[in-house]
């Protein structure tokens, strides 16, 4: 079973799934899936091109402008149009692969591609799947995540495919297929814990370097908070270096950053608790984790964050930062009563889903077949 996977680099969780689900294949060789991906937006025209490098601007520095993004894509429908831009480039990866399935994980890859996709290859000889990690419905889930016409859309958890469902989507056209993480994350747990008495906080960036460390730092300081910090800093180097001069200069608390590759399933085992912004592929894997989750709301929310918080919220998971000092007492109150987190773990682990990577590999084989 060959597995062609549309994928984009807004923000970094849909490479994160692509990623984790060419692992899974790799690691499951009973199922006989070759995967490969590709980014038809980065890689066919200059304008899909521009929309992925606006998007990730305004993610780093204007969170709140999405808004006006994310409304004007809603009604532009400019991915629905009959033939891709760019289609040559596109269609040279389809004759090239000849994929029995086209795996879907962004919300702009569902329609045109998918169309152009049976056009191409034949429309009985390929089918169109879409993996949509959105952990709810309402103002921020996109229209656009929906193609009735396609064979299967997979769902993170019931929410989504009730969502899906909402926008037009077969009840029997839709599966739960739980998280698509990386394998570390579905590995039993190693000789991380967490040490008895002691506050540790993940801060966590967006792929790109988005992040608030130095503002959650200085409120830990100013409030006098006890706490050991680890600090992922994304790809940016200039991050990472502003983190590192910031614990150089206040050795009062003990900061640590981390390189990029770290391994953050065995990071999200071993602290108290993560900090970092609620986007689908950081909620997801501390739930996974039973990390409790903090998150961070500086700048204004995202659409696509505001249904994931929703999410967050009713299940009782996460506690929201509006203000860097909120970080600064959650960890006061939660330092004097351990139950706290505590009882966000057991919710964690009551939520999460109980199918995953291996029951996706085998619903796309029985699809296929």
């Amino acid at each position: 079973m060959r597995v062609l996977i549309l994928t984009s680099s807004t923000g970094g969780c849909h490479d994160m799934r692509a990623r984790a689900f060419a692992e899974w294949a790799q690691a499951e060789p009973q199922h006989g899936v070759s995967v490969e991906w590709c980014r038809p937006l980065e890689e066919s025209h200059a304008i899909y091109k521009f929309g992925v490098e606006l998007y990730n601007w305004i993610q780093r520095t204007a969170p709140l402008l999405h808004h006006v993004y994310f409304n004007f894509l809603e009604v532009a429908s400019v991915i629905r149009s009959a033939t891709p831009l760019g289609a040559a480039r596109f269609r040279a990866v389809l004759e090239r692969v000849r994929p029995d399935v086209v795996l879907s994980v962004h919300d702009s890859l569902n329609h045109t591609f998918f169309d152009f996709a049976r056009t191409v290859l034949g429309r009985d000889r390929v089918r169109c799947v879409t993996y949509c990690d959105e952990l709810h419905g309402g103002y921020g889930f996109s229209r656009h995540w929906v193609n009735p016409a396609a064979d299967l859309f997979i769902g993170v958890v019931p929410e989504t495919c009730e969502a899906a469902v909402r926008w037009g989507m077969a009840p029997e056209k839709t599966f739960v297929g739980g998280f698509m993480t990386r394998r570390f994350f579905y590995e039993p747990a190693g000789t991380e814990t967490r040490e008895p008495g002691e506050f540790s906080l993940l801060l966590m960036a967006s792929g790109h370097g988005a992040q608030n460390h130095i503002a959650f730092l200085e409120a830990l300081k100013r409030q006098r908070v006890q706490a050991k910090v680890m600090a992922l800093c994304g790809a940016s180097a200039e991050a990472a270096r502003a983190v590192n001069a910031w614990a150089a200069a206040n050795p009062s608390l003990p900061v640590q950053v981390l390189p990029h590759d770290s391994n953050i399933a065995r990071l999200m085992r071993s602290v108290t608790a993560v900090v970092a912004r609620p986007g689908a592929g950081t909620c997801s894997e501390a739930i996974v984790s039973r990390c409790p989750l903090l998150i961070n709301t500086l700048g204004g929310l995202m659409p696509q964050e505001l249904i994931n918080v929703k999410f967050c919220r009713k299940h009782g998971i996460a506690e929201v930062i509006r203000r860097p000092d909120d970080l600064a007492r959650i960890a006061t109150e939660w330092k004097a009563n351990p139950a706290l987190p505590e009882t966000m773990r057991q919710r964690m682990d009551a939520v999460c889903p109980r199918n995953g990577p291996k029951e996706i590999l085998q619903r796309l084989a029985a699809l296929v077949s």
